[in-house]
């Protein structure tokens, strides 16, 4: 094991994450919970990200990773392709036709000539339809058993779909923050095996 790991204060800090971890409670799917963080989702990807210099929004982690601005993309295709349009079809076909295919790299041809402001303004765009669209349907509990089929996964539930597309927002959320930390990888010095964003060498 990495000596940094025995190291006292890095030793009882990782003690203390460990323990949080096996303490973690989870939540039970809840949509009226759940819309407030997608709401949200937007307002943090551009305060986060509008106008700061591009070596923050265009870095990765290295070769086949990410950029902050491929997240945005991703997220953007996401909305136009995957969850409310999956939500939508479950509904319609229950576990008869599969969900179609989503493609998670389709970012890469759809965001060429965008620039990132665009793409933060067009995520918001669809997401407020999306959510408008949600409400619309106004599902109930009883909906949240409805079932459909994935493509990969086989039967899934509205519930866990819905629950899935905000866990979803949270992971890509880290991840911008962990790129951009990541770009500070060299300059932290020996702070470094304080960062879990950046980890020890």
């Amino acid at each position: 094991m990495n000596a940094i790991f025995h190291h006292p204060i890095v030793g009882k800090h990782l003690g203390r994450v460990r323990k949080t971890l096996q303490q973690v409670q989870t939540m039970d799917f809840d949509l009226s919970t759940a819309v407030p963080v997608l709401a949200r989702t937007p307002d943090v990807l551009a305060v986060l990200l509008r106008d700061l210099p591009p070596q923050w929004t265009s870095g990765t982690e290295g070769p086949d990773t990410w950029s902050p601005f491929d997240v945005v993309g991703h997220l953007i295709q996401g909305e136009r392709a995957d969850w409310l349009p999956r939500v939508e079809h479950l509904l319609e076909h229950g576990e008869k036709v599969p969900f179609p295919p989503f493609d998670r790299f389709a970012q890469a041809e759809a965001s060429v000539g965008k620039s990132l402001p665009q793409l933060l303004d067009t995520f918001r765009e669809l997401r407020t339809g999306s959510l408008y669209r949600l409400a619309a349907l106004q599902l109930g509990p009883a909906d949240l058993a409805r079932t459909g089929q994935h493509p990969a996964f086989g039967r899934v539930t509205l519930g866990q779909l819905l629950a899935t597309w905000v866990a979803h927002d949270l992971d890509h959320l880290v991840q911008v923050a962990r790129v951009m930390g990541r770009q500070y990888t060299d300059a932290v010095g020996p702070w470094r095996q304080y960062l879990r964003i950046i980890g020890p060498a």
